[in-house]
């Protein structure tokens, strides 16, 4: 989407407003001026700290520095159109969003409220191309040209590398997820592991939590070329993704980052619908499964015979 505007509008002005958390990876895009990080998630646990009232009018703050001629908000949730709304607007401004639900999103109708202009978009409509409409119909272009995610990760001296980052070639399995049901069996991972055995091909297995730590380590007992993460910070994992010779993942964020770099990358669906998210703008990305038939690890295989040919 911030491609797309750049692309139409070469001096526009880009700001993002983004949960602090995720603000390394909104700073890789350089067509993003400035980022104003907001704390929701660790806000209302402690609302009535001093500490935390200061952060939020800081906040406000920032968000008022500039007057906007669109604001966007392709989410759709009450809360992000909330700040949409507390952003200022220049004269003759709009603020943007969506009209309706793509199938089974968590869209919430009482958002559009706070829209001058409301965009309509299909049932099945992909994510990333759910938002690149959005600003198309907004800024009067038709959506059009290759997906340009424009991610910039600065390179690293070999002294400032990670110790777990190896220099030879690696897979990544991106295997946890928050919904159980998203999983893949660890047998089915176990068995690829076995296959990149083969290959010569070492698997790294990062965790995001106490109980998928210990699912990568009974599944690396069983493992005999696989080696468990220490936990990793965000910019951390995406280095890890960035670097990875191969990356087979379930249908979670650092999946889709993989993808977005253009690593090979085999992304699985188990129970999620595959059209909302698979990454479909580059042959080095294999989609397998879909929202209750999880691949099978003979497809797994043969999509690794394909991205390592």
């Amino acid at each position: 989407m911030v491609s797309d505007i750049r692309r139409h509008y070469s001096g526009a002005n880009i700001d993002w407003v983004v949960e602090e958390g995720y603000s390394g990876l909104v700073r890789m895009n350089p067509d993003v001026r400035r980022i104003i990080p907001i704390a929701l998630r660790r806000w209302r646990k402690n609302l009535l700290s001093s500490a935390i009232r200061r952060e939020i009018t800081s906040f406000m703050q920032q968000l008022k520095l500039d007057t906007y001629d669109v604001v966007f908000d392709t989410q759709g949730l009450l809360k992000t159109s909330i700040v949409m709304r507390m952003a200022r607007l220049a004269p003759g401004g709009q603020r943007v969003g969506l009209a309706n639900a793509t199938e089974g999103s968590g869209y919430e109708p009482l958002s559009r409220i706070f829209h001058t202009k409301s965009v309509q978009v299909g049932l099945h409509t992909h994510a990333v191309l759910r938002a690149r409409e959005v600003a198309a119909a907004a800024l009067n272009y038709n959506v059009g040209g290759a997906v340009d995610f424009n991610m910039r990760m600065p390179d690293i001296e070999p002294s400032q590398s990670p110790a777990w980052l190896q220099a030879e070639p690696y897979a990544v399995f991106f295997h946890g997820t928050a919904r159980a049901e998203k999983r893949w069996p660890s047998s089915n991972w176990i068995e690829i592991a076995r296959l990149l055995a083969g290959r010569g091909m070492t698997v790294l297995l990062p965790w995001g939590s106490e109980s998928e730590r210990l699912i990568a380590e009974q599944m690396a007992s069983q493992m005999i070329n696989a080696r468990v993460l220490p936990k990793l910070s965000l910019m951390e994992a995406m280095l890890l993704a960035r670097r990875a010779a191969l990356v087979v993942g379930v249908d979670t964020g650092l999946t889709h980052i993989a993808a977005a770099f253009e690593r090979p990358t085999i992304e699985l669906y188990c129970d999620s619908p595959r059209w909302k998210t698979e990454g479909n703008w580059s042959s080095k990305i294999i989609n397998l499964g879909d929202e209750g038939t999880p691949p099978a690890v003979s497809a797994v295989a043969q999509a690794i015979d394909m991205l390592l040919v």
